[in-house]
């Protein structure tokens, strides 16, 4: 029934943060149309945990198999790490400076992931 998830992030600068995804990521993308990209996402996962609070939220995090590795490449690209890596004994998490957009999470599982 599900084939697949769009994902939207809002940006301060949608065309900063298009060219970090598209040069710095190196995502493939499309044009929908009149210069909307639309990117190429690897797999995903989704998971639900409990409400702290009793509300609703959501959070996105890009995975990745070696934190360290990643935010080495990132950081020779000229990227900021604004938080990490943090190991939480299920995974390590950290985050990036995306241009345009703010703070996007990384995630290495330690998990079993679907594929």
């Amino acid at each position: 029934m599900i084939n697949a998830v769009h994902s939207i992030l809002f940006a301060r600068d949608a065309d900063a943060t298009r060219a970090f995804f598209s040069d710095i990521l190196e995502l493939d993308a499309v044009d929908a149309g009149g210069g909307w990209r639309i990117f190429a996402l690897p797999p995903a996962e989704l998971a639900v945990h409990p409400a702290a609070d009793g509300g609703g939220k959501h959070e996105l995090y890009l995975m990745t198999d070696d934190l360290d590795a990643t935010l080495t490449k990132l950081r020779e690209r000229g990227v900021e790490i604004a938080d990490g890596p943090s190991d939480q004994g299920w995974g390590v998490l950290a985050s990036i400076d995306v241009p345009g957009f703010g703070q996007l999470g990384l995630y290495e599982p330690r998990h079993p992931v679907p594929r």
